[in-house]
């Protein structure tokens, strides 16, 4: 379908009078692509040319469906994009069949000059954090970029200070920071999860509490102003205390409630009600309850037709199903 679709694009334009494509993408053109690459022994290699060119469109929208409003073939590219902006907008034949991974995208990569990058929830995110998903894509990293629009007369020095940075020890840590954040984006679903919880279920489930604690996982796990509230309500907690997602209190009952958000773990298990209700207890609590969250059904019934260890007497909200809540019995 993409290569019929990228025909049908290249047909239109040479129709409208354009060319198939323009010369240049950011100010730069092909022949200043092979000219920095053959300073790096990759000149004569021309799928590489051609796929760094590509990386540099940002004139022809994104081939992703559910890319950002406004979004360009350079913000983010598949091998199949490449393939088929090199094979039918440059060249006007068929898409290139071979792995393009290893032929045109992996030396760049191996430089540092093209970067991964996968689209999640219709946001480009750096790094590929998902296995063998189908929207891992690359772009052109910015230096590099840089590099390729200097002037003539700079680009020797601008390509020899580009190849001095790429020392092992910066790129990891340079490396090491990029997945890190990437996976901060990836793990946004819970933290959206616990917001939810707090913003759509408490807010109709549990009137009269207050949220004292919140851990979505950023900083410090209690922070200052949550010491503040805890110490309020009469609550110290220890090291040996489990650490619950959210920690609510009724000041008019004094009972306090525990919302697990689970997308990859962390129900509200048997474990986790014996160690909460100690620390209510020690406390002074009139009482604790709890309830799992989950962010829809089918979620929901893969974690527990694997684990089944909801606790007894718990409550269950699913986000997709927001109207209700499902409490937790045994026959016995």
């Amino acid at each position: 379908m993409l290569h019929d679709d990228v025909a049908t694009l290249r047909a239109e334009r040479l129709k409208s009078g354009k060319s198939a494509f323009p010369n240049s993408f950011q100010g730069v053109t092909k022949a200043r692509v092979k000219q920095a690459l053959e300073k790096l022994a990759l000149g004569d290699k021309p799928d590489i040319v051609d796929a760094v060119f590509s990386f540099l469109d940002n004139e022809t929208p994104s081939w992703f469906p559910s890319a950002p409003n406004g979004a360009k073939f350079s913000d983010g590219a598949t091998t199949a994009h490449v393939g088929c902006h090199i094979g039918i907008l440059q060249r006007g034949g068929g898409k290139l069949d071979r792995e393009g991974r290893d032929y045109w995208i992996k030396p760049m990569r191996e430089l540092g000059a093209v970067e991964a990058v996968t689209l999640i929830d219709s946001i480009f995110v750096a790094g590929h954090p998902i296995a063998k998903s189908g929207n891992s894509a690359y772009r052109l990293n910015s230096d590099f970029k840089a590099v390729l629009q200097a002037n003539e007369k700079q680009l020797d020095k601008a390509l020899k200070a580009w190849a001095s940075q790429d020392a092992v020890r910066r790129r990891r840590e340079h490396q090491g920071k990029v997945e890190e954040e990437a996976r901060k984006r990836v793990d946004s679903g819970h933290s959206q999860l616990i917001s939810d919880s707090i913003e759509h279920y408490a807010k109709r489930f549990l009137p009269g509490y207050e949220a004292l604690y919140i851990d979505d996982g950023d900083g410090d796990r209690i922070t200052n102003e949550d010491k503040k509230k805890l110490a309020g309500a009469g609550i110290t907690l220890q090291l040996g205390d489990a650490m619950p997602d959210v920690l609510l209190w009724n000041k008019k009952t004094d009972r306090l409630w525990v919302i697990e958000a689970v997308t990859s773990d962390g129900e509200v298990d048997f474990h986790k009600v014996a160690q909460l209700t100690k620390m209510a207890k020690r406390c002074g609590k009139k009482g604790i309850d709890f309830t799992t969250t989950y962010r829809n059904w089918k979620e929901a019934a893969s974690r527990q037709e694997k684990n089944k260890n909801l606790a007894l007497d718990t409550y269950v909200w699913i986000r997709s199903d927001a109207g209700r809540q499902l409490l937790v019995t045994s026959f016995e």
